[in-house]
């Protein structure tokens, strides 16, 4: 999966993105500095969050930004897609050392240590070196597999899929949601729409006080606020090797990832209209 994710990236994309560094830096800063340290603190706050969940949402605050769903949606807004690419690849590479040790020290406290170097090499063979790899053939390969990528991401989704079914099957399995009234879920429901807003809020303002373009803005507001439910999954199994808590891990990621779909569809389309109109 991550070998043709590889693939489908051009290093003369990656190169030419190198120069607009404001933009960069504040994105891959909101993506692993400020939204881990604002949900760290606001979870001190939040008496309403039953604490097998705080685990969860600090692991969500840790993510890497989401690849084809940042891509997809600062294209639709009109945004500087060049940069989005550049940023969505760039997190997922550094997810695999900053979430875990992220989790290192948002997940003190929680059942079990995480063996940073161990997760690291794992996650390495796993994820960086087949995009290395990819990354490496995009030249001769990418040409020959161009027109059935379509149908190559119905294997990524497929993949994804049976993971999150096998670990939310796990989790039921040994009734470890029974304790939890629906109540409790709609209030986790409830308080990821509020992080996201509230991320989207501060890089808002970030961006105007820095006078971006609204090109800019746009690319920073998809792609600082995003989070990845693929590596999310693939990070998740090798820190929570046990199902049926990687289980309850997710659930905060699953709610999370699903109003970041439906709300950033509705800006994308809004943005999408306003910079329409300034052509």
């Amino acid at each position: 999966m991550f070998f043709f994710y590889g693939v489908k990236l051009d290093p003369r994309q990656l190169r030419s993105g190198l120069s607009n560094w404001r933009l960069h830096l504040l994105i891959q800063l909101s993506t692993f500095l400020i939204f881990p340290v604002i949900v760290f603190g606001l979870l001190r706050f939040m008496p309403w969050v039953d604490s097998d969940f705080k685990l969860g949402i600090s692991y969500l605050s840790a993510l890497p930004s989401t690849v084809s769903a940042s891509v997809v949606m600062v294209s639709i807004a009109g945004g500087n897609l060049p940069a989005a690419i550049f940023n969505a690849s760039i997190s997922s590479l550094l997810g695999v050392i900053l979430t875990p040790a992220w989790m290192g020290i948002l997940g003190t406290g929680s059942e079990g240590e995480i063996d940073f170097w161990s997760t690291l090499g794992e996650l390495t063979l796993k994820v960086i070196l087949p995009v290395i790899l990819g990354t490496l053939a995009h030249g001769w390969l990418f040409p020959k597999i161009k027109a059935i990528l379509p149908k190559l991401k119905y294997v990524d989704q497929t993949v994804i899929m049976i993971i999150v079914f096998t670990s939310f099957a796990e989790s039921f399995g040994q009734k470890l949601f029974t304790a939890y009234q629906l109540s409790t879920l709609v209030t986790i429901a409830a308080t990821m729409l509020g992080i996201f807003i509230l991320i989207w809020s501060i890089l808002e303002l970030v961006s105007r006080f820095l006078r971006f373009s609204i090109q800019d803005r746009i690319t920073t507001l998809f792609c600082g606020s995003k989070k990845s439910l693929v590596h999310g999954v693939v990070i998740g199994k090798v820190i929570f090797p046990d199902a049926a808590v990687l289980g309850l891990v997710l659930l905060p990621v699953m709610l999370y990832h699903i109003q970041q779909l439906i709300l950033g569809s509705v800006f994308a389309g809004y943005f999408g209209r306003r910079t329409s109109d300034l052509k």
